[in-house]
């Protein structure tokens, strides 16, 4: 099967409307081919088997969902169209507040190390990338504590909602030293890591969220969409993005045009991708924040 969908429940791993036990599924699904494996996590507010906020029937399903947000994500990368890509739908409770949501995204993070695990077991020939939204950032960078080195090839953050401090924690991890980091962000979503900064105390007093920057090193890169020099030079390798339009979008780094190719390429064909290529030569900076906007923290604002 080209998508398996897994679901961190109180008793473990699950597989999504489905009696079967996880773990077996897991591994059937990764010795089937020999191509990448792209797990896919969700962010805030969604849960798995939530009606509409069920993440396997919004972001993760194929289409059909009526939010404008709901963009799927296998099609986007060309999980199902590309039969030796096996994706990895990932759900959790990410339910309640934002400060609840990130104590269990700790926990979602174990669970999620458990799955890549296995995965690896099963199949230590293919690489494992992961893609994560928001809170789902902080759920696989989690993982990377709980994993070995070369477990995870790349994992690609968008709008990534955890602290400077805690990422780089993780990073230095066994598994976080070896796997490549592209960190998404854009100004769009300045508002949304001055509320997270508000609403959840970090381990370091004064830590900043992630999005405002984090320490250079040579398996990371920081991609920030709103800057024309980005747009331009991801143009020249192939991939023109839609033209950058909203002031506030937390949800800007998958709706926008021409991000999903981008991000199926860099995880399907990583030698093409090499971070090296991403990189251009830009002034850094905080990004101008917008606080007075509305901000997506109601209950109809999943991830």
């Amino acid at each position: 099967m080209p998508l398996i969908r897994v679901n961190l429940q109180d008793t473990g791993l699950a597989l999504h409307d489905s009696p079967a036990p996880a773990l077996p599924a897991l591994r059937r699904a990764a010795m089937r081919g020999d191509g990448p494996v792209i797990v896919m996590v969700h962010g805030f507010k969604f849960r798995p088997g939530d009606g509409l906020d069920c993440p396997h029937e919004h972001i993760f399903s194929f289409g059909g969902h009526p939010c404008r947000k709901a963009k799927s994500w296998p099609k986007g990368l060309g999980i199902g169209a590309e039969q030796d890509t096996l994706g990895v739908a990932y759900g959790w409770n990410a339910k309640g507040m934002i400060w609840t949501a990130y104590a269990q995204a700790a926990e979602a993070g174990a669970g999620l190390a458990r799955t890549i695990r296995e995965l690896r077991r099963a199949a230590p020939h293919r690489p494992v990338h992961a893609i994560a939204h928001s809170l789902g950032a902080r759920v696989v960078l989690q993982a990377l504590r709980h994993l070995e080195p070369g477990d995870v090839t790349r994992v690609i953050s968008l709008n990534g909602a955890e602290f400077r401090g805690a990422a780089q924690e993780a990073l230095g991890a066994p598994a976080g030293r070896t796997a490549e980091l592209i960190a998404v962000t854009a100004r769009e979503n300045a508002g949304v890591d001055l509320l997270f900064e508000r609403l959840v105390a970090p381990a370091q007093r004064g830590d900043r969220a992630m999005g405002w920057g984090l320490a250079e090193a040579p398996g990371r890169v920081m991609l920030r969409l709103d800057r024309a020099g980005v747009s331009a030079h991801l143009a020249r390798l192939g991939f023109p993005l839609a033209p950058h339009r909203r002031l506030f979008c937390h949800w800007s780094p998958y709706l926008r045009e021409g991000t999903m190719a981008l991000y199926a390429a860099l995880m399907r064909q990583p030698d093409r991708l090499p971070l090296e290529a991403l990189r251009i030569a830009e002034p850094d900076g905080d990004r101008v924040a917008m606080p007075s906007l509305p901000l997506p923290m109601g209950s109809n604002a999943p991830s």
